[in-house]
């Protein structure tokens, strides 16, 4: 692929950025951000780490986007973070404009990209961006269920003392504490997980999994995630660019698939050159898709928030 744009330039962005370029999955990635002077300085000191890790990918900045014609993705990370005194639908509207705004440059360069969301509350961004732009649901997908696997199986393996590599996880429905981590398919070297753990231990790091980010918020005490944020949006792309057909929990909208329609959620889904090239439907326990329908309602009142 001959370019990506990272649209935000802050810890999310310029770290996805970061990664994007060292692992080569673009001759070019562009950072773009309003903030005068931001993303062509961190743009600039990328490229200088070049020769010491070795990678080619150009890397630039800037405040318009004329240098992102023609990406073939876009990873959005920008937005407003929530501060004190803000409620959530005020925080809802804010970013819905940036998004909104940030989607019709999107449209207007770039009409055959792939948009990768990351901005929160990211379900209801990811319908924003569709709806702006009116690209088809299988190129505007939401990074929300790679992040929550990751962190699942993290605390999966710090629990048994195993490697990480052998812990196999999945976490649907939407991005925050009504997210559903699938413990019927969780298994440590192909031993399911109800077999090494009983069960109050799993569920207090299901616990944990639906509290990740806030854990992180309050140990930082000003800022949230961003390491592996990035990490998570970054195997999305590379699944996309290298068209590797890897099979990730992601926000995908739903037309039918696991008896909802009409929102994004986080599902199984193949990504390929093309974006979201399939929906696998799982079997679900009766409780996980109870859990399932109730994050999907959660993700509504969001929407509706916005006069979805």
């Amino acid at each position: 692929m001959n370019k990506i744009t990272v649209v935000g330039s802050g810890h999310v962005g310029a770290t996805t950025a970061q990664r994007m370029a060292e692992r080569e999955l673009a001759s070019e990635v562009v950072l773009v951000d309003i903030v005068e002077g931001m993303p062509q300085g961190k743009a600039l000191d990328q490229w200088e780490s070049a020769p010491v890790e070795g990678f080619d990918t150009r890397l630039t900045g800037a405040q318009d986007y004329g240098p992102t014609a023609g990406s073939g993705v876009y990873v959005v990370t920008a937005g407003l973070a929530r501060k004190p005194g803000m409620s959530r639908d005020d925080l809802v509207q804010k970013n819905a404009k940036i998004i909104g705004a940030v989607s019709e440059q999107i449209a207007a360069h770039s009409p055959e990209a792939v948009i990768v969301m990351v901005t929160n509350p990211l379900d209801v961004m990811a319908w924003v961006a569709m709806n702006t732009t009116g690209f088809p649901r299988e190129r505007v997908i939401g990074m929300a269920g790679v992040l929550d696997t990751a962190r699942f199986r993290s605390f999966i393996a710090l629990e048994l003392d195993v490697s990480v590599e052998d812990v196999q996880a999945l976490v649907l429905g939407g991005h925050g504490d009504s997210m559903v981590p699938l413990v019927s398919t969780v298994s440590v070297g192909g031993i399911p997980l109800t077999e090494l753990l009983d069960e109050d231990r799993i569920e207090a790091l299901v616990e944990r999994t639906r509290k990740g980010g806030g854990e992180i918020v309050g140990l930082l005490g000003n800022g949230s995630a961003y390491y592996a944020p990035s990490s998570a949006a970054v195997q999305m792309v590379e699944s996309i660019v290298r068209d590797k057909k890897r099979i990730l929990p992601c926000a995908a909208w739903l037309e039918g698939e696991f008896g909802l329609e009409g929102l994004f959620l986080g599902v199984p889904c193949k990504l390929g050159r093309n974006g979201l090239e399939q929906i696998f439907e799982v079997s679900l326990t009766d409780a996980e898709r109870e859990a399932l329908h109730a994050s999907a309602a959660d993700v509504r009142e969001t929407m509706e928030a916005l006069g979805g």
